[in-house]
């Protein structure tokens, strides 16, 4: 059977000070009426039964996720004790998956990405899991780039194995990590990478196979665990063995690695929303290009992103600004340099007494 695997542990740490310990930006209202998950939810509901979507987080989150998403089963909320990168929460959600359905079907999707071509989505995923069923593979997403992004990993595709209901599907030659704007120019004027979306597609045990060859630590971890649960003693174990795991993303650990990887390329208007400057695309601007969603006055402000709450945010001759007033927290940042908010996290992390504002 097919399963929604939907991720939803993360911080969103980039989208600070809105985004925080107690609500990352996942359950945010960041574009348009719906939460982020909530809008991760219905995308996959179009593909496959409601019943079959579960949820991987921490315990911090599940009261916020049976509120914002009252349709999931208490079963198909998968609870992780610690943080332990993507590759320890999918390998969870394998075992326990196959615990229940040894011909599991997985399709991965983080919760915090916003598509806006729904139709495009729904060939993808259905392309994706006819390819995963038939050739045991691990399908991966890419996306046609439309800019040179530094804010995404990329996929170089290789030969072209078949086009499947109008979606090519290549083999991979190399994944990058994000480039410089030099480089990203580069993969875009070539033609031949996509932004890897970190979505996926692929049989629960096919990916337990893979991870015993390159990642046989946090297999056997995962194995004590596939036999525990069900148990009495299935929580403690499972949190004993997260002590004992180190924490390595799914690409790194595995997709890099695997000589089993297929990745179709998609026009499904993709953006995982990774950063303020991504909101670009989803706000109007005023007549200085100025994206605000707040109560704010301004004079002789210019290319700024001005996001509030009750309080009046006033500017005065400044120029490509962020400004976010998060109530009890307020960043300013130049726009070029968003990417630091996640350093400015790690020091607040440092800092006696700041935990109530991460």
């Amino acid at each position: 059977m097919d399963y929604a695997v939907i991720m939803s542990g993360g911080m969103g740490t980039r989208f600070w000070p809105r985004s925080r310990n107690s609500m990352p930006k996942q359950f945010l209202r960041t574009v348009g009426e719906k939460t982020m998950i909530q809008g991760t939810v219905d995308r996959i509901s179009k593909c496959i039964n409601h019943e079959n979507i579960c949820i991987v987080t921490n315990r911090n989150y599940i009261k916020t996720i049976t509120k914002q998403l009252p349709g999931i089963k208490n079963e198909n909320i998968f609870i992780e004790p610690y943080n332990r990168e993507t590759a320890t929460c999918i390998g969870l959600a394998a075992i326990k998956l196959l615990s229940r359905d040894p011909d599991a079907l997985m399709i991965v999707l983080p919760s915090d990405h916003v598509i806006q071509n729904t139709r495009e989505f729904r060939k993808a995923i259905e392309a994706a899991i006819k390819i995963a069923r038939r050739d045991d593979v691990l399908v991966t997403f890419g996306v046609v780039p439309t800019r040179p992004e530094t804010a995404y990993g990329y996929i170089e595709t290789g030969g072209l194995i078949e086009v499947n209901n109008t979606i090519p599907a290549y083999k991979v030659k190399r994944f990058t990590e994000k480039p410089n704007k030099t480089v990203a120019q580069m993969f875009l004027d070539k033609g031949t990478f996509l932004w890897n979306s970190g979505m996926f597609v692929w049989k629960a045990q096919t990916l337990l196979d893979e991870m015993e060859k390159y990642l046989p630590d946090l297999y056997l971890s995962l194995m004590t665990m596939k036999e525990s649960i069900g148990k009495p003693n299935e929580e403690k174990i499972i949190e004993n063995e997260y002590k004992k795991v180190d924490g390595i993303s799914i690409d790194f650990g595995v997709m890099e690695k695997s000589l089993k990887i297929t990745v179709l390329k998609t026009n499904m208007d993709w953006d995982d929303i990774g950063n303020w400057n991504a909101l670009e695309k989803y706000y109007l601007k005023d007549d200085d290009n100025n994206i605000v969603n707040a109560l704010c006055s301004s004079i002789d402000t210019k290319n700024c992103i001005i996001f509030g709450n009750e309080r009046l945010i006033a500017t005065i001759g400044v120029n490509n600004l962020l400004v976010v007033d998060a109530g009890d927290t307020v960043l300013i940042c130049d726009r070029e340099r968003d990417q630091d908010i996640k350093e400015m996290v790690k020091q607040l992390q440092m800092m006696r007494g700041f935990d109530k504002f991460i």
